[in-house]
């Protein structure tokens, strides 16, 4: 039987962290980078993992522009295709230059891991055929150059089919499960990626914002009584119309976003990165797309309106 093969489009902080680690363990991945600069330089030396308490190591990775991310492998039906862009960049042009690399064209499972909502919906109706899967991570990732990533905090990699269905044995799932926990990762599966998809963006609805906003790592929200009050009204108005909108209440969610805070508390939230840098945020699609939720169900939003105007002021967004 062919090996799965695991094609990572985007190679920032997510995309080498998890690239890195599964080549570690014998998985057969290729990264599609933005440009060929970093592609060369992937070529030529690999990912160096950085993880505290540990010494880096440096491991060598398939790596090709997307544009020509076909003719480097031809992934079938047993593959994936991991998109760990961010959501803004998945722009029509970017679509149609996924469509076009052929890397789908075979049938290969497209797995998204983005942050906040509406990418699946928009996923589902450009490529209809493939089988479409969701995925969050609570695990944390800092890159410090084109072939340098930081691994900041260890958490849980949940992935499922999209739209909800029911578990059916699909090989090809079970596959990928065994060759994360392979690679180290814990990973769980779900039949349930809409309720997880709002859970976790929860969670990036009260650091993303705030850490942008005061510039600061994630540790030091749950540290300091003002930014702590600060997160307790966000997330309280967050949880709120989430809930309206169908979120299923699961045990104690304050206490699971102070964990996460903990978890990851020396990383700098990719909201964060992205004002330093000038970048386009994912506001829009994380508090923006809570206010747009709110609208729906007739809920008022001030504080995901306020913080979603804050971080536009700050960033090109």
């Amino acid at each position: 039987m062919m090996r799965m093969q695991i094609i990572i489009v985007g190679a920032g902080s997510l995309g080498l962290m998890y690239a890195a680690r599964l080549a570690g363990s014998g998985a057969e991945v290729m990264l599609a980078a933005r440009g060929e600069k970093q592609a060369a330089s992937l070529r030529d030396g690999g990912i160096c993992l950085e993880e505290a308490g540990l010494q880096s190591r440096r491991y060598p990775v398939m790596a090709t522009e997307l544009d020509k991310a076909g003719a480097g492998m031809q992934p079938g039906a047993d593959d994936w295709i991991w998109l760990t862009v961010k959501q803004s960049h998945l722009t029509d042009a970017f679509m149609d230059k996924l469509r076009l690399s052929g890397l789908l064209a075979r049938g290969a499972s497209l797995l998204a891991l983005q942050n906040g909502i509406g990418h699946m919906e928009r996923l589902q109706s450009h490529f209809p055929e493939n089988p479409l899967y969701a995925a969050v991570t609570t695990e944390g990732a800092l890159r410090t150059a084109d072939t340098r990533v930081r691994y900041t905090g260890h958490g849980v990699f949940t992935f499922g089919k999209w739209p909800k269905a029911a578990e059916d044995g699909d090989k090809t799932q079970k596959m990928l499960l065994e060759t994360l926990h392979a690679a180290g990762i814990e990973a769980e599966l779900s039949n349930d990626m809409g309720n997880r998809i709002y859970q976790k963006l929860l969670i990036n609805a009260v650091i993303n914002p705030l850490t942008a906003i005061h510039g600061i790592p994630n540790g030091i929200l749950a540290e300091d009584p003002g930014l702590r009050q600060e997160m307790a009204d966000l997330h309280a108005e967050s949880e709120k119309i989430l809930l309206a909108a169908g979120m299923t209440a699961a045990g104690d969610s304050w206490g699971r976003l102070l964990q996460v805070c903990r978890q990851t508390a020396n990383n700098e939230s990719s909201m964060l990165g992205d004002v330093k840098a000038g970048r386009l945020t994912e506001i829009d699609w994380i508090n923006g797309g809570i206010s747009s939720l709110a609208k729906r169900y007739g809920l008022l939003s001030p504080l995901n309106d306020a913080v979603t105007n804050a971080v536009k002021s700050l960033s090109k967004s």
